[in-house]
């Protein structure tokens, strides 16, 4: 329910996409509001990329496999917090669910798969 000053769903309610993450439950999204986004998505393979705009916080629910964080790898299994500042390049691996809640909310055009991202005044440098 939208327009009464709240958004009311249910995670079975909410569409299921393939993303290059994997199948992503997108609770909440852009469209909703421009203020955060709310996922669950089932990760096996990743794309490594990165945002210029959304910083993403990752909160492992199920599984394990692991993340490249720019040059560092970290162990991903239950219960693990991950916060992703625009500019680091990730990819995620293995057989997890996660909860992911991007600000401001993530959109299509904020996802770069460039080995690196290009060079502007409003572009943050990455931190490799």
């Amino acid at each position: 329910m939208k327009g009464k000053g709240y958004l009311y769903r249910r995670r079975d309610e909410a569409p299921v996409v393939a993303s290059k993450c994997g199948a992503s439950t997108r609770i909440l999204t852009a469209a909703d509001t421009a203020v955060a986004n709310l996922h669950v998505t089932h990760i096996t393979d990743s794309v490594r990329h990165y945002h210029k705009e959304c910083t993403e916080i990752y909160y492992i629910l199920e599984g394990r496999g692991k993340m490249e964080l720019n040059d560092d790898v970290v162990e991903l299994e239950p219960g693990v917090t991950i916060l992703i500042e625009p500019g680091t390049f990730h990819r995620a691996y293995g057989d997890i669910t996660t909860i992911v809640f991007g600000v401001p909310a993530w959109h299509h055009t904020d996802e770069f798969y460039q080995t690196e991202p290009p060079k502007s005044d409003t572009a943050t440098e990455p931190r490799e």
